[in-house]
């Protein structure tokens, strides 16, 4: 039964419902795999009298990539739970070539609990890297730079551009504002020239190796990273 703390009730020891060895994640959300993969099996003893738990989940076992007291909660649930404890920055990613790393970024956004995700370009993206964590989080469509600019500028959100780009300042040694948009372009070309033109500010990831650029999906986390060392409450994580 829950006890009123927000959390899943704990594993029961042995057979259905104990923690089993985390492995490979499945791409959605009921995928078949077995239970000593990912995840937890189905509820043992009378089941809890709260609307928050699947009974599909219950009855099946939960293996989705979630945190432990989210176990068997219906995806309505979750989200309901972490809204009101989402940070104030976003993240926006340019799309116009279906770049694979949105949906790594999309993931990373989701553990960082950022408060929104945008995709800048075509409104199509691809959504494997994902891991199916756009259900927990809003993921906004916005047709081109500009369109990203001007919905900021109304809610008074700074665009901060993260490239490598001349003139560039750090971003291991910039004040980040706690409510701001952090921008990032597309794998190889970086931010289009609309996409700096709406930035107010461009920082750069400090590399000391011979590559010229990192991949896209790792310097969004290194920069949400970078924003979560300064404004989060850390002893809020899961």
């Amino acid at each position: 039964m829950p006890d009123g703390s927000g959390r899943a009730p704990e594993a029961r020891p042995g057979g259905g419902g104990r923690p089993v060895s985390v492995g490979l994640v499945a791409e959605t959300e009921r995928d078949p795999l077995p239970l000593d993969t990912v995840g937890v099996g189905p509820w043992e003893g009378p089941w809890p009298e709260d609307r928050r738990y699947d009974p599909e989940l219950l009855a099946a076992g939960d293996r989705r990539n979630v945190v432990d007291r989210y176990r068997y909660w219906t995806v309505e649930a979750i989200v309901a739970d972490l809204d009101p404890r989402r940070h104030a920055f976003h993240v926006a990613i340019e799309n116009w070539r279906h770049d694979l790393n949105i949906g790594t970024v999309v993931r990373t956004a989701n553990a960082f609990l950022a408060a929104e995700v945008h995709v800048v370009g075509k409104k199509r993206w691809n959504r494997r890297g994902a891991m199916v964590t756009d259900r927990y989080l809003s993921v906004r469509h916005h047709p081109d730079a500009a369109a990203l600019g001007a919905w900021a500028r109304e809610r008074g959100l700074p665009v901060l551009a993260v490239d490598n780009l001349p003139g560039a300042r750090p971003l291991e040694t910039a004040a980040l504002p706690r409510a701001c948009v952090l921008l990032f372009g597309q794998e190889g070309s970086g931010l289009t020239a609309e996409a700096r033109e709406v930035a107010g500010d461009v920082l750069s990831i400090a590399q000391f190796g011979s590559t010229r650029s990192i991949n896209a999906g790792v310097a969004a986390g290194i920069a949400m990273h970078a924003w979560v060392r300064q404004h989060a409450d850390l002893t809020a994580s899961g």
